[in-house]
């Protein structure tokens, strides 16, 4: 036998084995990664069950209904106007050229920068009773109180579905744009011809055809609605995920808590199989052979200004208007951008968030790997039921954490005290141990999808290459794998920190006494009207928050014709 056909052989039985002999530790280390990220729902679950004390029948009787009710509203009129705002404007960009279209593609995805909590505190400090705009009206008109004019009521349910909807509008525009664009110029082609007009190629062509995409959109804002705090709490709308809060907080029942929680997963696990209905029964094939890209219509005169105003709207309501508004009190702060609470805040953002981020991004890389090395069906069962995390709110998160954490923390200090004498305290939940782990469960399906992407990419010659060469699994992983997904890597890390730093639920229920993050120190504050102090730390947060944004502008840059 030659060398080169020995070579060959080698990699071919290095090829064989990768999935068979050895694999078992890959295989239970990533079904351990998966437990730890199942566990908490099945916490709640477990909670809900069984309660110390049932109060089942009396949320029932009393304020689940009321719960459900606002949740129901706020999730339906989020995910509509969210839909007609989202698709609206990706068809806008992707079909038509007007005044400034190059730049509304990537202007269309600034909102994302901006947590809906910091919008709901702009939004009420520009409109309500003392701000600018109802000031300019009284000096206007004459007005001496409020007894002489009728203003809407700014804190109330239909504010919230506008501040929700500007700031979850991009994860619809994104999916519907990339739809859009991706199908043939012959069917509009076609359409044009048999005499429809825009109107017409939009509502029997376009939107039929990215249905699926703009319901996947519509779904997670729908979703991200369900998880809101920040946003229904200063307006004062009694929701699903306040309940938690109360009952938890207040009531002091945690089985109750979690009788709710388990209500809100079900609200989003019916939002998922919605989701999921809607796409198999819209089924779409493109031909065979490579489609004709559409070509952009050019519209001038009004409508290409009406189209470029249009694509303005939701800019200046999710990006330019909290923006503006806290970046006015943020110049006023003088010595409060240099105080000792905000550089804590700063610190303990950076350190849960980055800690968090490397945790769960090398978490995802162990786990996805071993399922791969694993070659079982198990990865078909593991690899959607981890996703769930991201779908769980970040209320049900720390009711399922905090209460399984907390036993196992007493457990823990008896332990200690028993060895050594010595009482260590809370070790787990008296840190941030719990919040970084919050992080890690909520956000780990971001960096599964990277890094099982990323992973797909590698030819498999390589990893045969490196077993011939004598490499193990972990040597091919660190040595082969790794510098290849380098990348997609650095973006999972990015786009978990950024989440992590926005996160407000989970962190509000999940801190130590007196231990702030940027967002909890925005919340804290702007909750007591002192949006002054607010500002500095939710500017730092909208500055995190464009990192991401301008990773997402570039993808798109990149991609554009």
């Amino acid at each position: 036998m030659t060398d080169e056909n020995a070579q060959l052989s080698v990699a071919a039985r290095g090829c064989s084995t990768l999935g068979r002999g050895g694999g078992h530790g890959w295989a239970l280390l990533a079904l351990g990664i998966a437990g730890v990220i199942i566990v908490p729902i099945a916490a709640v679950v477990w909670l809900a069950l069984h309660p110390v004390d049932n109060i089942w029948p009396h949320l029932l009787a009393t304020t689940l209904p009321r719960y459900a009710g606002n949740t129901a509203v706020l999730t339906l009129g989020t995910g509509i106007l969210a839909a007609a705002m989202g698709a609206g404007a990706a068809w806008l960009v992707s079909m038509y050229r007007f005044p400034g279209a190059r730049y509304w593609e990537w202007l269309l995805l600034l909102p994302l920068a901006i947590p809906a909590y910091i919008g709901a505190y702009a939004l009420v400090d520009f409109l309500d009773y003392s701000g600018p705009v109802q000031a300019v009206l009284r000096r206007v008109m004459g007005w001496s109180s409020a007894r002489d004019y009728w203003f809407p009521q700014i804190r109330s349910r239909w504010a919230a579905v506008i501040v929700l909807s500007a700031a979850l509008y991009p994860y619809v525009y994104m999916l519907a744009r990339a739809a859009f664009r991706e199908q043939s110029a012959g069917s509009y082609e076609v359409a044009r011809a048999l005499g429809a007009g825009p109107f017409a190629l939009f509502w029997r062509v376009g939107l039929p055809l990215a249905r699926p995409a703009i319901a996947a959109g519509a779904a997670i804002a729908m979703m991200e609605t369900v998880n809101d705090f920040g946003v229904v709490d200063y307006f004062a709308v009694q929701t699903l995920t306040t309940g938690v809060f109360s009952v938890w907080l207040d009531a002091g029942n945690a089985g109750g808590a979690a009788q709710i929680a388990c209500v809100i997963l079900a609200v989003i696990l019916a939002l998922v199989a919605l989701e999921k209905a809607g796409r198999r029964r819209s089924r779409y094939y493109r031909s065979a052979r490579q489609p004709r890209p559409v070509i952009r219509q050019e519209l001038t005169g009004w409508p290409g200004w009406v189209a470029a105003a249009l694509c303005a709207v939701p800019v200046l309501a999710g990006f330019v208007l909290p923006v503006a508004v806290i970046a006015s009190h943020g110049l006023a702060a003088g010595a409060d951008w240099f105080g000792p609470a905000l550089g804590r805040a700063l610190a303990h953002t950076l350190v849960t968030g980055g800690a968090a981020a490397a945790l769960t991004v090398s978490a995802a890389v162990l786990m996805v790997y071993g399922l791969r090395m694993a070659r079982r069906g198990i990865a078909r069962v593991v690899m959607p039921v981890t996703t769930i995390g991201y779908a769980a709110p970040g209320a049900v998160l720390a009711v399922g954490i905090l209460i399984p954490l907390a036993a196992l923390d007493h457990r823990l200090a008896d332990a200690v005290l028993w060895a050594t004498g010595r009482d260590p305290g809370l070790i787990l939940t008296g840190s941030a141990a719990a919040i970084v782990l919050a992080y890690v469960i909520r956000f780990f399906a971001i960096a599964q999808g990277a890094t099982d992407a990323a992973l797909g990419r590698v030819p498999p010659s390589l990893a045969m290459a490196a077993q011939s060469l004598g490499r193990d699994r972990a040597g091919t992983l660190r040595e082969v794998y790794l510098p290849l997904m380098r990348g997609s890597v650095g973006t999972a890390l990015l786009l978990v920190f950024v989440d992590c730093v926005k996160e407000l639920p989970a962190t509000l229920l999940l801190r130590p006494f007196n231990y702030e993050t940027l967002a909890t120190r925005v919340h804290d504050k702007a909750s007591l009207e002192n949006l002054a102090e607010a500002a500095p730390p939710a500017i730092l947060v909208i500055l995190v928050g464009l990192c991401a944004v301008a990773l997402l502008a570039r993808g798109i840059a990149g991609r554009r014709d």
